[in-house]
Parts: C-alpha cells; sequence; structure tokens
C-alpha cells in the first residue's frame, strides 16, 4: 500500500491556520504551519488542507 509524504513550506507558509481547522494533523509552530505526522497512510483531510491553503505550501504526495 502507497504512503504520503506531508510537507509545509515554511518560505510560502504565512501562518494563517486554514490547515488546522481543516485537518487534525497539522498545528502552529512558532507561527507556521507543521505536520504532526509527515508520513500518513492516506491522503484524506491533508489533501483537503493542502487544497485551502491560500498561499499553496502545503504539499501531499505519494512515495514511491
Amino acid at each position: 500500500m502507497a504512503k504520503f509524504k506531508v510537507t509545509v513550506n515554511k518560505d510560502t507558509c504565512i501562518g494563517c491556520g486554514a490547515c488546522t481547522t481543516q485537518c487534525d494533523n497539522f498545528e502552529m509552530k512558532g507561527g507556521k504551519s507543521v505536520p504532526k505526522k509527515s508520513v500518513v497512510d492516506k491522503p484524506g483531510c491533508n489533501k483537503e488542507a493542502a487544497e485551502i491553503c491560500p498561499v499553496d505550501a502545503i504539499k501531499v504526495t505519494e512515495m514511491n
């Protein structure tokens, strides 16, 4: 079964917190979003958080 990597570009993130309201895998640290788990079994709400991020700082990619 494929796994998915969740990343947040710290230079792009504006710290709006939209992802934390969409998905419990995100938390704010130092005014920026960080994933609690950087590798997940299913994209789930991480993908939804990436879609609502106003600056496209979140990426969810399938690992090979």
